[in-house]
């Protein structure tokens, strides 16, 4: 038997791992802060980091229990092709892995309803899976999952589903004794999906309801995951809204105008902080475009009273006229739908963002940090969002300035993770970089941002060359 109790925590993703998956052999254990940002070259294989992470959660989110990995198709979240297509060097042989902790919103207690003096109670949950292609078919299979239940003082509930050697799938655990059903030994089912003991599994057991509690719990850490990919709509002269509440601003933030309406109509209000104004929500982003330096105001209006059409229109000086947003440079639509989700999304999210500063001048790129930093700490309605962003970057000026608000003290250097992930001979590789109170990189790694020593001196060496000649 499982209960909850709400002591004020937040569900944020602590670390990640993956191996055998894309150009992954191992990634090793990635820490998470409330701002994770990865920076690495093009086809490096950091994107696929969170390719993984949606194709779990529409795997979660599918009608298709038996389906251990919902690859995807033209209707889901993302396609990442076939089974052999997703692992290393396409070898079927090895499983697919992964890792996954994070904090919950409210402690989850556990008692053993066969000896009611064992409890265990934590709010730090972790699922380990592997998934490995069926010899037949090709498709993925849950060879094994387990799930770990933490407390702060290091006690810790583990539960497997795992196949022996005859291949039969058994439940174990080192810290609780599950107890069979009196009767005949049914065997177990496989898993639904990669992380649910199944209702069958379940009642062979006359204390394994607590599973289906963990079960859940993921559910949930995956419905508050959110992505936000590099390719965005073009801005639109009018946009159809009809009163609906969007989850989120859509992969390509094709609702980020339906989602500042909705927040609009409900009332909600932001402020960038404790003991900072609360704002109307679009007022909240109409302010943070003009501190990025891209307009100078932003309003979203219907085209007539009583229609479903809304345009947006922008002023971009103080002095110019109003305008759509059709008819101003490319990059407010672009940086629009990162700033929406980033403040729109549910309380206890982690939105995960591709490229937010393409299309930004390198000053908006920088200015670009600070609202993440902002979002990270925003509350809404007086309660604290407890929002996480894990952001893939290509922006120096962006890493500059969290160097910059760290050295200030303005975010400390736990809150935030900064990794560069590199490719050599096929295989990626993600390194930790170590920043210290002073906002200095200790560990920088080679060619972070290309070599910019080798350009300067060739540039030095053939200016020189060239006065030579013309003298």
């Amino acid at each position: 038997m499982a209960t909850h109790r709400n002591d004020g925590t937040s569900q944020m993703l602590s670390s990640l791992r993956i191996s055998h998956f894309k150009a992954w052999t191992d990634t090793k254990v990635i820490r998470l802060a409330p701002l994770t940002v990865i920076f690495g070259s093009n086809s490096a294989g950091k994107s696929s980091l969170g390719h993984l992470l949606l194709a779990l959660k529409q795997t979660a989110i599918s009608s298709d229990r038996r389906r251990a990995l919902h690859l995807g198709d033209a209707n889901a979240l993302i396609d990442l092709g076939t089974f052999s297509d997703c692992l290393h060097h396409h070898d079927t042989s090895k499983p697919l892995a992964f890792e996954i902790r994070w904090q919950l919103p409210k402690t989850l207690d556990v008692r053993d309803p066969q000896d009611r003096k064992k409890a265990w109670s934590g709010n730090d949950l972790s699922l380990s899976a592997e998934l490995r292609a069926n010899e037949k078919t090709g498709q993925p299979e849950t060879e094994s999952l387990k799930y770990v239940l933490r407390s702060a003082s290091g006690d810790m509930l583990d539960a497997s589903l795992v196949r022996d050697e005859k291949n039969a799938y058994i439940l174990k655990s080192d810290k609780y004794q599950f107890v069979r059903n009196v009767g005949r030994k049914w065997p177990l089912e496989e898993p639904d999906k990669f992380y649910r003991v199944s209702d069958a599994t379940r009642a062979r057991f006359q204390n394994a309801d607590f599973l289906s509690d963990l079960a859940l719990e993921t559910e949930s850490m995956l419905d508050r995951l959110y992505f936000l990919g590099p390719l965005r709509e073009p801005p639109q002269r009018t946009y159809q809204w009809s009163g609906d509440t969007p989850d989120d601003v859509g992969p390509k933030g094709q609702y980020s105008i339906a989602a500042l309406l909705a927040a609009k109509a409900q009332g909600r209000k932001l402020n960038r902080g404790p003991k900072k104004r609360q704002v109307d929500f679009d007022a909240f982003i109409a302010e943070w475009l003009k501190d990025l330096g891209i307009i100078e105001s932003f309003s979203v209006r219907a085209v007539a009273e009583g229609r479903k059409e809304f345009e947006v229109l922008v002023r971009t000086k103080n002095d110019s006229a109003e305008v759509k947003i059709t008819d101003v440079g490319f990059g407010v639509s672009q940086v629009l739908p990162a700033l929406v989700e980033a403040f729109y999304c549910p309380r206890n999210s982690t939105v995960w963002m591709e490229q937010p500063e393409i299309h930004l001048h390198p000053q908006v790129q920088a200015e670009l940090a600070d609202a993440f930093i902002s979002a990270i700490r925003a509350r809404e309605n007086g309660e604290h969002r407890n929002v996480q962003l894990i952001v893939e970057s290509h922006s120096e000026h962006f890493l500059n300035r969290l160097q910059r608000r760290i050295a200030e003290g303005n975010i400390k250097p736990n809150e935030v993770a900064i990794y560069f992930c590199s490719n050599e001979a096929g295989a990626a590789e993600l390194q930790e970089l170590r920043v210290n109170l002073f906002g200095d990189i200790e560990n920088w790694p080679n060619n972070f941002f290309g070599n910019e020593m080798a350009d300067l001196t060739a540039r030095t060496v053939a200016a020189a060359k060239r006065r030579s000649e013309q003298e």
